[in-house]
């Protein structure tokens, strides 16, 4: 049996969005493959995420980590820019 206990998830995604205050919308795209044709399908989720110092900009690739609840919709924290959008 694997301990998942006191390990939070991570995901790394794109911003699509930062107009709010100290808050960043990103999205993580992930292939499925259909059950019966069995071609691929991208599947999108949106994460809204806390971004303490107001440094990320739409397109950068960021790594999430999941965390207490910050508000009505924050459960993210943006831990680390991985790409800065050119």
């Amino acid at each position: 049996m694997i301990n998942t206990r006191g390990t939070k998830r991570e995901v790394v995604g794109t911003i699509v969005s930062n107009k709010m205050d100290k808050t960043v919308v990103v999205v993580a795209e992930r292939l499925v493959q259909h059950p019966l044709y069995k071609k691929f399908i991208r599947r999108r989720h949106r994460f809204v995420a806390h971004d303490t110092g107001n440094e990320c900009g739409i397109g950068d690739r960021v790594l999430i980590t999941e965390a207490r609840p910050l508000s009505k919709t924050k459960r993210w924290r943006v831990s680390k820019i991985i790409a800065k959008a050119v």
